[in-house]
């Protein structure tokens, strides 16, 4: 069985964004483009690949297969991307955005050691929610900014024309209570829990998972009070002020006196990502090193935490 590797690399697209349309969009290639490349992959294949349907594109096993020696590839590039790049004197002034408890355990303990591995390479850290950040990256303030979305949402935040979006880290969300609230309950009833939802200010993800819930349990879910940091959240909750649903990175090397954690099926993943405009351009560069740096430094808290 003989293929065109790249024909691999238009799959993956595929299967990350979950559409012809989106891969065209990410791939900077005509749809049809798309779909002749997709065609060509499946005859030398020997078999369906994609199942289109009115939501999207859904891989085969066969496409799962040939979607993750896409992977492989993909890795294979960056290793020798990242090899050549060793060799080039990275110098600049690169400016990402993110939301807390990415910045907190993924990327600010890393600074040491990316500044030692490029001396040249100035990575400044700018801290905010998800509006003012896409703000600052179509004024080109910022060169990338770290997303946050929950991964099952209808609806998914909206890309600038000739942005793209690489995918960093998938985490569950967890049911954070007051202690010994639900001792003793094997099942628990989401659209039953004894105490109210604790709001959470309106662009964070959390805020979907609620919206996700009220529509899947059918009930009125209500919330009291509207916290933007897990540290606020964590204290309501030990206060018996209400649940919340949190993610796991914003739990890493925080106390959690008088609170359960729990893992609650029907809660769903936080996918994080990052964003910037065309790497392509010559003048990335610096930013493509720092873009891999991130997914190098996502993987490795992924495989650390078992996320």
């Amino acid at each position: 069985m003989e293929m065109d590797p790249r024909r691999l690399l238009v799959l993956l697209a595929v299967a990350r964004t979950g559409g012809v349309l989106a891969a065209a969009d990410e791939l900077r290639i005509t749809p049809s483009a798309v779909s002749q490349q997709l065609s060509k992959l499946e005859n030398e294949a020997g078999q369906a690949l994609l199942l289109r349907t009115p939501k999207g594109s859904v891989l085969t096993p066969a496409g799962l297969a040939m979607a993750e020696a896409g992977e492989e590839i993909e890795r294979a590039l960056n290793v020798a991307r990242a090899r050549m790049q060793s060799e080039v004197n990275i110098a600049g002034v690169v400016r990402v955005g993110g939301f807390t408890s990415f910045m907190r355990t993924v990327v600010i303990p890393r600074l040491p050691e990316w500044r030692s591995q490029y001396p040249q390479l100035q990575i400044q850290i700018v801290e905010d929610g998800f509006p003012a950040l896409m703000r600052l990256l179509r004024q080109r303030q910022l060169d990338a900014v770290v997303i946050e979305q929950d991964s099952t949402a209808a609806e998914q935040r909206p890309m600038a024309a000739g942005m793209i979006q690489e995918p960093l880290l998938d985490e569950p969300w967890k049911l954070v209570v007051p202690a010994g609230s639900l001792l003793g309950t094997d099942n628990i009833d989401l659209s039953r829990l004894p105490l109210p939802w604790l709001g959470v200010e309106p662009s964070a993800a959390n805020t979907a998972v609620l919206g996700r819930l009220r529509h899947s349990t059918g009930t009125r879910i209500e919330t009291v009070h509207q916290y933007h940091d897990t540290l606020t959240a964590l204290a309501l909750v030990a206060a018996g002020e209400g649940v919340a649903i949190v993610p796991t990175l914003a739990l890493t090397g925080v106390v959690h006196d008088q609170v359960d954690i729990l893992d609650v099926p029907g809660l769903g993943t936080r996918h994080i990502a990052l964003r910037r405009f065309d790497r392509r351009k010559a003048a990335s560069l610096p930013v493509d090193t720092v873009a891999r740096l991130l997914r190098e430094s996502a993987a490795a808290f992924d495989t650390r935490s078992g996320a």
